[in-house]
């Protein structure tokens, strides 16, 4: 499926996937990974088969599996401040032409 077109159920149950891979790559069982992430079993258990968990468990499991770069890919550095761009002003793309003086007669 076209991963713009996921909804958020599939997404919720593929990171839930993702997480329950790294814990088993760890050889730990749900409550060892639990007690190390600081969460309920019951919290690790819903966010691994993607039932539904809190942004904090989510966070607390990813700290605890090293893998916190997942957050940084969501929301990397700004590095130009918006603000800044808006208040910058164009550069001038012309020189003006001299003005002519009046005379008085």
């Amino acid at each position: 499926m076209i991963e713009e077109q996921k909804t958020v159920a599939e997404w919720e149950r593929e990171l839930g996937e993702q997480l329950r891979a790294l814990r088993l790559k760890r050889n730990e069982d749900q409550i060892a990974a639990a007690e190390g992430a600081g969460v309920s079993v019951s919290a690790l258990k819903r966010l691994e088969n993607g039932k539904g968990a809190t942004m904090k468990t989510f966070i607390k499991a990813l700290r605890y599996y090293g893998r916190t770069d997942w957050l940084l890919a969501l929301s990397p550095p700004i590095t130009v401040s918006p603000l800044q761009m808006a208040r910058r002003k164009p550069s001038r793309q012309r020189a003006s032409s001299p003005r002519k003086k009046l005379s008085n007669e």
